[in-house]
């Protein structure tokens, strides 16, 4: 395996070992608040459930159902396996079977869930009573404290935990523009359990991964043309303490989409779209924006004046970059231009329409000889 960046396995580690310990904290102070044949306390195998709900947060083994009613379903396998007498091999062996086979059947497989059904029948071969409320406490109980944590870290660290399907920068129901072409979902998922893989990576991990070798073939296929080929350089911007009604002027007369703010060095400082803008100035925008900046006012947030009040921050490109990076950037729709920048001072804007134009003329020229 190539090695995890340091930065991911320190979220990785750090948010499992606070999670194991809050979640031991919590356990201690409701010890005696939940009646149980067991006191509420950490279980060996949450380790392993810690690790895929924090390294891995994308794999299906790691989704709240899977953890939740794979531990669950595994201790009431061990549980009914324990009820029969027979000897504690041929007790272990019958329950992680068991389990195995129910999250199977219920769609939540979870590795550690075949711990659990270990551990649960070698407590209860210790002489330790195991019954049905060992499944509730401590299983359950362990397994959801540390998804709530899985919940909160993943998400306080940039990480999309329960994993969902990407939605539309618009909000509709499309898939992203680079998903419409090629393989559906539906094609996707059956992929994945024709070659036995569906456990291992879900049909939207997949997705995004066709997607990205395919625009990174589609980089290459520029070869040295760099976003300096492209970009326009006669740029029209608008300072940062530029008045919003500047802005508007701007728009109106150019009938550009989104401006470059630059401050006085001419320095990129972020990118003002129309949407923005029609959003935060009231005498632009529908009434219920009107409304909703008067409400501002009274609880004292001062409304939008600048266009660095309404900038949003700038995702830019450097000169020498190859071109291929603007497939990504210019493709779902959320970017209108992308600014070219050079030691942060602003020297071009790559358009989608520039970029439109660039394929049609690939696609209209004819292929150069080849040697």
């Amino acid at each position: 395996m190539a090695r995890p960046a340091a930065g991911e396995m320190l979220r990785a580690a750090l948010g499992a070992g606070l999670a194991l310990a809050g979640s031991a904290l919590l356990l201690d102070a409701l010890g005696g608040m939940v009646a149980s044949s067991m006191r509420p306390g950490l279980i060996a195998p949450l380790g392993a459930s810690a690790f895929l709900l924090f390294a891995v947060p994308n794999s299906p083994l790691a989704q709240p159902w899977s953890a939740l009613v794979g531990n669950g379903v595994s201790a009431a396998v061990a549980v009914l396996v324990l009820g029969l007498g027979l000897s504690t091999g041929l007790t272990a062996g019958m329950a992680v079977c068991g389990a195995m086979a129910a999250m199977a059947v219920l769609r939540a497989m979870h590795p550690p869930g075949a711990a659990v059904a270990l551990a649960t029948v070698l407590i209860g071969a210790d002489g330790t009573p195991v019954g049905p409320d060992f499944v509730a406490v401590p299983v359950l109980l362990d397994t959801a404290l540390l998804v709530l944590f899985a919940l909160g870290w993943n998400r306080l660290t940039g990480r999309r935990y329960p994993f969902r399907v990407a939605a539309s920068a618009h909000g509709t129901a499309d898939p992203l523009p680079q998903q419409r072409l090629g393989l559906t979902a539906e094609d996707l998922t059956a992929l994945l359990q024709r070659t036995n893989q569906s456990a291992n990576i879900g049909a939207e991990d997949l997705g995004r991964l066709l997607a990205a070798a395919e625009a990174e073939a589609v980089r290459r296929s520029f070869g040295a043309l760099t976003c300096a080929d492209i970009m326009s350089r006669d740029v029209v911007t608008v300072a940062a303490d530029a008045s919003l009604a500047t802005v508007a002027a701007l728009f109106r007369q150019h009938r550009f989409k989104t401006l470059p703010v630059v401050d006085g060095d001419g320095w990129l400082e972020g990118m003002l779209s129309q949407t923005d803008f029609v959003a935060a100035w009231p005498e632009a925008a529908p009434l219920h924006v009107r409304a909703g900046a008067a409400l501002g006012r009274l609880a004292g947030r001062k409304p939008a004046q600048t266009a660095r009040d309404v900038m949003a921050p700038a995702r830019s490109v450097a000169p020498n970059e190859p071109v291929g990076i603007l497939v990504e950037l210019l493709a779902d729709g959320a970017l209108e231009a992308v600014p070219v920048v050079s030691s942060r001072r602003l020297v071009g804007i790559v358009t989608r329409s520039d970029f439109l134009a660039l394929l049609t003329q690939r696609r209209l020229l004819p292929e150069p000889p080849t040697a």
